[in-house]
């Protein structure tokens, strides 16, 4: 592209309290490849036991899967969701990272951590901690949070689905701050969730405000299950012109 013989891939980072990466972008992932050709895969992130046990790896530790995926890539368009944000500011400062994509997500400074973050919203996530080091969501029903995080999905199964895979995630995802801002000097795309109930309007424009462009999405929390189409899109303008 624009030249470039090397190869570009896509590397989706995926949000917080949750596993099985490759689920939830697999609607965005198969829509790219099938219309551009484009390879891509998730970042497994130990922190929510992906490859590793509860409680025993955090932020660092899901920086450092996300820099091991870029050191096997010649470039990459760089995807983060939510928490996936704060992952890409430590781990993605990497030469193979071309591009950075934020989805209703955080572009911290050097010192922030996600819990530093969040502590002005309104009305935080209810969370309950393990005795093992993790934090997992609380007194919600799969109804009630489904309304909350994804409620413009109607497709049931994938409802199910998504519900099925909230997992617990070690305390330190959380607490620990970051050492790097990898979004300094590097392009970057946001994408506003305007109808997401999770995370405020007003804390995705501070942040979006860092990116270099950013774009409204009328969608909720969760646009890559709701919208693939509008994810796909713009995931693609940017592979096109980046």
């Amino acid at each position: 592209m624009n030249g470039n013989t090397k190869m570009v891939e896509i590397l989706f980072v995926h949000g917080a309290l949750v596993r099985d990466g490759a689920w939830w972008w697999r609607r965005v992932a198969e829509r790219i490849h099938e219309q551009t050709g484009t390879a891509s895969r998730a970042v497994e992130l130990p922190s929510c036991g992906e490859g590793a046990p509860p409680g025993t790896a955090g932020l660092l530790e899901d920086a450092r899967a996300l820099r091991d995926a870029l050191d096997d890539v010649d470039e990459a368009v760089v995807v983060g969701h939510s928490y996936g944000g704060v992952v890409i500011a430590e781990g993605a400062d990497h030469p193979a990272a071309r591009h950075l994509v934020y989805i209703t997500s955080y572009l911290p400074d050097i010192g922030q951590s996600q819990a530093d973050i969040m502590s002005g919203e309104q009305d935080p996530v209810s969370f309950a901690p393990g005795d093992d080091g993790t934090i997992r969501v609380a007194d919600y029903t799969a109804s009630s949070f489904g309304d909350r995080f994804w409620q413009d999905l109607t497709d049931s199964e994938a409802r199910a689905e998504a519900w099925n895979r909230l997992t617990a995630q070690s305390v330190g995802a959380f607490g620990t701050p970051t050492t790097r801002a990898a979004w300094q000097g590097r392009p970057s795309t946001y994408l506003v969730c305007a109808e997401d109930r999770s995370t405020s309007l007003a804390l995705q424009r501070f942040h979006a405000d860092r990116a270099t462009r950013s774009i409204d999405l009328r969608t909720g929390h969760h646009p890559f299950l709701s919208r693939p189409d509008l994810v796909t899109e713009q995931l693609i303008e940017v592979l096109r012109t980046d």
